[in-house]
């Protein structure tokens, strides 16, 4: 028979047990799943919120921090470009990095659970330039990041991933070089962290498999191929052989879309209005998984708000203004009839065009009715996407034209006065992602040394690369094409 002391010490016992399973639960959850808002200078100011706000991405696509901090110093040798090693960590892929900020700007970092880095709009949306070689970059919000590798970087989370030396051991040994964890992270890092993200990023492999196809080129600094993004992301498309490259879009002054008036968003007009194309970016491009979708949907408004007022950058150097008096007449002559009248954001014909029709291939009526259904099921409403075959691409607003090279929806022309140019007579072959500013022929240097060594290379006779179409204006005269890219600085 039990004595008393016995069936006391078993109660303690039992309490104790309880007590702690409690805390242990309470521990777990907090290191593991307990969001934290983000620090108070992220919201300081609107374009602060924009550069590293969080839009939910860290859920689901989120790094954790230590992972993504350590991972350039373990492997090195996998940040390439065009084929080549480039050195200097994620600054190697071009992203925007103001001077002292922990992370690059579209990079967010948001505690759940643990720290976890992950990305915003900003990303693909902030401009960098330099009057020089020898100046400091200049960053424009709202703008194309022109610079970024976005396909650099998803490669290199797999390729890290695929390395027998992304395992407990090694990454810990350096992440206790640079940071002092204590005993319950150092614990999750290493038998949960660690193993769970190496498993999470090589099932991203099967995802990204359409960006190793071979034949197929890389995208480079500044595109991506976005409506395949949305296939193979959003609604799980089978892979097929289609390329879409397209440069990424400036987003500022999205009021000028205009719903009622037929605009249609995306260089091929695939979708509605800029609430809906937020709303997909965010869930098809940048991987959120909204957790609280009152929160998702108020920060897709802000966004939509806030890039509907924010205005286009004026063009920074000197303007000859007589001569962009004289450009404003063959501006009405040779190029208002498109960019400036009703037919302004709205689809063109492609045979109207003659542009690369890759982009056009790469999405179709059937794709736009799974992810209007997908988005749908997840309890968000938005007008959504164009269920329609796509027939051509749209007649671009020209405001701030001058910082949104390179140009054609593909990035295939670099500057402004070669785009004047017969296509025969365009640069065939380029380097992109170079952010000095060329004032005279108004885009960026992409031939000279050191825009090869930044920049990646654009074969224009690639797939999803020509540099065809858009003739117009090519059969003015030299005077005349100097004064209408002198006015294109003012708009």
């Amino acid at each position: 028979m039990m004595t008393p002391t016995c069936k006391t010490w078993l109660k303690v016992t039992g309490l104790a047990l309880v007590v702690l399973g409690l805390l242990g639960a309470m521990i777990g959850y907090d290191r593991g799943f307990r969001e934290h808002p983000q620090p108070d200078w992220v919201n300081a100011t609107p374009e602060m919120r924009f550069k590293y706000g969080s839009i939910g991405a860290e859920h689901d696509a989120g790094i954790p921090y230590w992972i993504f901090y350590v991972l350039p110093r373990i492997f090195p040798e996998k940040l390439t470009q065009d084929g080549k090693v480039v050195p200097g960590g994620y600054a190697a892929l071009g992203v925007p990095w103001e001077q002292g900020r922990e992370l690059p700007m579209g990079f967010t970092k948001k505690t759940i659970g643990f720290d976890r880095v992950a990305n915003n709009c900003a990303v693909c949306h902030t401009t960098s330039y330099r009057e020089s070689p020898d100046s400091n970059p200049v960053f424009v919000v709202g703008g194309a990041s022109h610079t970024t590798n976005v396909e650099g970087f998803f490669r290199y989370l797999v390729d890290c991933a695929k390395d027998p030396r992304f395992n407990a051991d090694i990454l810990m040994a350096e992440i206790n070089r640079v940071t002092d964890l204590d005993i319950v992270d150092r614990l999750l890092y290493r038998f949960f962290i660690i193993p769970i993200t190496k498993k999470r990023l090589i099932e991203r492999e099967a995802q990204f498999a359409w960006i190793y196809r071979k034949d197929f080129p890389e995208w480079g600094r500044g595109r991506d191929d976005a409506m395949n993004l949305t296939k193979y992301f959003m609604i799980k498309s089978p892979m097929d052989d289609t390329f879409g490259p397209t440069d990424m879009p400036s987003v500022w002054n999205l009021k000028k879309y205009v719903w009622e008036k037929g605009h249609r968003m995306n260089y091929a007009g695939d979708s509605h209005d800029p609430y809906s194309v937020i709303m997909d970016s965010a869930l098809g491009l940048l991987g959120a998984a909204p957790a609280n979708k009152a929160d998702f949907v108020g920060q897709v408004k802000w966004l939509k708000d806030y890039l509907s007022e924010l205005p286009p950058p004026k063009y920074p150097f000197p303007i000859d203004t007589a001569r962009a008096t004289a450009g404003k007449s063959l501006f009405d002559a040779q190029c208002a009839r498109c960019h400036a009248s009703e037919k302004t954001g709205t689809p063109l014909p492609l045979a109207e065009v003659g542009t690369d029709r890759g982009r056009l291939d790469s999405w179709n009526k059937g794709a736009a009715i799974k992810a209007n259904r997908v988005v749908k099921e997840m309890g968000l409403e938005r007008r959504g996407l164009v269920e329609e075959d796509l027939q051509g691409y749209v007649a671009a607003f020209l405001d701030g034209i001058w910082l949104k090279a390179p140009y054609l929806h593909n990035g295939s022309v670099p500057t402004l006065q070669d785009l004047l140019e017969p296509a025969s007579k365009r640069p065939k072959v380029f380097w992109r992602g170079y952010d000095v500013f060329d004032q005279s022929r108004v885009g960026f240097v992409s031939d000279t040394p050191e825009a090869q060594r930044v920049g990646t290379r654009l074969d224009t006779s690639s797939k999803g690369g020509s540099n065809q179409g858009h003739e117009f204006g090519t059969g003015l005269s030299a005077k005349e094409k100097a004064a209408l890219v002198e006015y294109l600085k003012t708009l």
